[in-house]
């Protein structure tokens, strides 16, 4: 039995703790809200997300994320890219060569960081070991035990393996993986193609539109992904191909409901504020258009995704804009 750190109390820290503890380990879950913190202690179960799903006596709602730090043999951080800095910052209890498990996706704000690099930066002084849990997997369906597939992606194979070996299920078969800067980026952009997905089904558009979409947007991820050194396989598998399906498609992803509000005319701020979890796309495409713009990337789906967001522009122009563009060859 291995005791782990839940940090993060929505929907997929909830389901991971969830499935970890019917596995025998042993989840410390918290929760920055306190209130939220209260009732997840109250009521045994997590009645915004994951209602009717309950704890077992395995997991134990926490106060203080540092007192479990050095306790527990791994840590899981299950909380929105932009709040992840401060998180590791505060972590002033934490020994050496802990591993860290992160399943966020996206890029900071500001820094164009990876998650990978944020936490490097605030733990350059420890030796630990990152791996990243990434693929097409809804939090919603992983707490119902349906049949999943995910990849433990890290550069130590070992480590990989661990984390493979913990997580595991009869319902989630975990693969191993290497590629930690495509994984990640992989997982960060196509939240933001998810939206443009989104707007055409807003749009009333059909298969063929959305087809495009992604693949098209699958082949910008690889460019830009590239530039950084990622293996271009890698967008073929789970953590690329698989978890842009799955959130460009499903009815549970925010980040295409997102999108869809907007296609039938919604405002940004206004469908945010009705959202109970973040929409990761829409704070990843602040960052992903000054990468674009600053290296002189070919992305022109991400591109007129940042204008419909940030410049005001109508998502009704999206077709005429990507349409008639300049005829080239696919690839």
């Amino acid at each position: 039995m291995k005791k782990i750190l839940v940090i993060g109390g929505g929907s997929f820290g909830t389901a991971l703790s969830v499935l970890l503890s019917e596995k025998g380990h042993y989840c410390f879950l918290w929760e920055h809200n306190e209130e939220y913190r209260k009732r997840l202690r109250e009521d045994r179960e997590n009645k915004n997300f994951l209602e009717g799903v309950k704890f077992n006596n395995n997991i134990e709602i926490i106060d203080d994320y540092n007192e479990k730090a050095l306790e527990a043999d791994m840590i899981l951080l299950a909380t929105p890219t932009q709040f992840i800095r401060t998180i590791i910052r505060n972590m002033i209890k934490l020994n050496e060569n802990k591993i860290i498990v992160n399943v966020a996706k996206g890029l900071e704000i500001g820094t164009l960081k990876r998650i990978s690099q944020i936490i490097d930066e605030e733990l350059k002084e420890k030796k630990y070991h990152y791996v990243l849990l990434a693929g097409p997997t809804h939090a919603e369906e992983i707490a119902k035990n349906m049949p999943s597939a995910i990849v433990s992606v890290c550069k130590n194979e070992e480590i990989a393996k661990e984390v493979q070996n913990t997580f595991n299920t009869d319902s989630l078969r975990v693969y191993t993986g290497t590629d930690v800067v495509g994984s990640e980026l992989a997982g960060a952009l196509k939240n933001c193609l998810a939206i443009v997905a989104g707007i055409s089904d807003g749009l009333g558009y059909g298969d063929n539109t959305k087809a495009a979409l992604m693949t098209r947007g699958i082949n910008e991820m690889a460019i830009i992904s590239e530039f950084f050194g990622a293996d271009k396989k890698t967008f073929m598998g789970l953590t690329g191909f698989g978890d842009l399906v799955v959130t460009c498609t499903s009815k549970h992803s925010r980040n295409r409901f997102l999108g869809e509000e907007l296609g039938r005319g919604k405002k940004l701020e206004d469908i945010i504020k009705t959202q109970k979890m973040v929409s990761e796309g829409a704070t990843t495409i602040k960052a992903l258009y000054d990468i674009i713009i600053k290296n002189n990337l070919r992305a022109p789906i991400f591109i007129e995704l940042y204008s419909i967001l940030y410049d005001g522009k109508s998502t009704d122009t999206i077709t005429k804009s990507l349409m008639n563009r300049n005829l080239r060859a696919e690839f």
